[in-house]
């Protein structure tokens, strides 16, 4: 551990980077996948659990934590970690696609976001202060500007505009964040789909001297080939010796993709999500445990898994959990689908570290292609 915020990269294999973020709270192994905590829990997970699957790191989200329980409040209780038992590294996004999003009125200007809550309909004002001061009290170790994100497709003057305005507003975040021994706050690079205005955002971040920058605006609707196009545009303009972190992505074939792009952070609400919904992610590709073949089935969604849900209970247990509803099925998958993603990037860090990433990338990808074990 450090007493500072400090990235050391450690190898390479193609683009692909190995690196190690270490900060007061606990080290943080890249290629890394943070799961998603939002409201100050991991849906369905023992926060146990999801250490010892191998998280470093999970998020909450400003947004919904400044609803309820309140930043103000938090801070009274001792702080986020204090509060879920989570003694690691939290980043915390600002709440600007949540805002976008969720929001049922909101009012955008140089300002800020005036918004109402999805949760009572009250109104609310975020301005880049404001948010960085809610990730302070919350007592974040990675807090995020506040930003504008667009969904895509959209019109080059609107993507133009909201880029422009997250740039400002990184300045100001930048500002209100000041000096935080072993803390950090990240940039977010804008522009949707329009290369030049990606290159402009990361070049106007650069010019912070942050200590991480994340690409966002990413994964709302765009093809996955748009996306990487992106990430091949944004990268190089980055500095190498700072961590890159791509929000709100994504599926395995995402990460393993952008991880070849040389992307070191993700998150994602998508294992949890698609537990809760009876979909397992597996080394064989994505089962469907609703589906009927399963309802006989006594083996194991993959018996070489290290994770008691993946290895220990048979597909017909899990399929009459998911068919009757019953909340332990989501519980079981969401815990086999995180440690299936952190298994992924356990590999991941392994191969690049052996300098055969392109080896494992299309390994993995071969292994998915060919499917589940055949019914009984």
């Amino acid at each position: 551990m450090s007493e500072n915020f400090t990235f050391n990269l450690k190898a390479t294999s193609g683009k692909a980077r190995l690196g190690e973020i270490t900060m007061p709270r606990g080290t943080i192994r890249t290629p890394a996948f943070m799961p998603v905590g939002t409201v100050g829990t991991v849906k369905a997970m023992y926060l146990d659990q999801v250490k010892e699957g191998g998280a470093d790191i999970i998020l909450g989200n400003t947004y919904h934590l400044m609803l309820r329980p309140g930043p103000e409040r938090v801070a009274r209780l001792g702080g986020l970690h204090e509060l879920i038992r989570w003694p690691g590294p939290i980043l915390t996004d600002s709440g600007g696609f949540q805002v976008m999003s969720l929001s049922g009125l909101r009012k955008l200007d140089e300002q800020g976001v005036t918004f109402k809550s999805h949760v009572d309909g009250s109104l609310h004002h975020m301005s880049p202060e404001r948010s960085i001061e809610i990730q302070g009290l919350l007592d974040s170790d990675i807090q995020m500007q506040l930003d504008e994100c667009v969904a895509l497709p959209n019109e080059p003057r609107e993507i133009e505009r909201a880029m422009e305005l997250s740039l400002r507003w990184a300045e100001r975040c930048r500002v209100a964040f000041g000096n935080q021994p072993g803390k950090a706050m990240f940039g977010i690079v804008q522009g949707g789909d329009q290369p030049a205005l990606r290159i402009r955002s990361a070049e106007g971040l650069k010019q912070l001297d942050l200590k991480g920058y994340s690409i966002g605006g990413l994964a709302v609707g765009e093809p996955q080939a748009v996306m990487l196009d992106m990430l091949r545009i944004t990268l190089p303009v980055l500095p190498t010796e700072k961590p890159r972190y791509l929000m709100g992505v994504g599926t395995p074939d995402d990460m393993l993709k952008s991880v070849a792009e040389g992307i070191d952070m993700f998150d994602c609400v998508m294992p949890t999500r698609s537990g809760r919904h009876g979909l397992a992610f597996t080394r064989r590709g994505k089962v469907n445990i609703r589906n009927a073949r399963h309802a006989e089935d006594t083996r194991p969604l993959d018996e070489q898994s290290s994770c008691p849900a993946t290895r220990d209970y048979s597909r017909a247990y899990l399929h009459h959990l998911v068919r009757s509803n019953e909340a332990l099925g989501g519980m079981l998958l969401s815990w086999n689908n995180l440690s299936y993603y952190q298994e992924l990037m356990q590999g991941i860090r392994q191969a690049i570290a052996e300098n055969r990433f392109e080896d494992f990338k299309a390994e993995t990808i071969e292994t998915w292609a060919r499917g589940d074990i055949d019914p009984v």
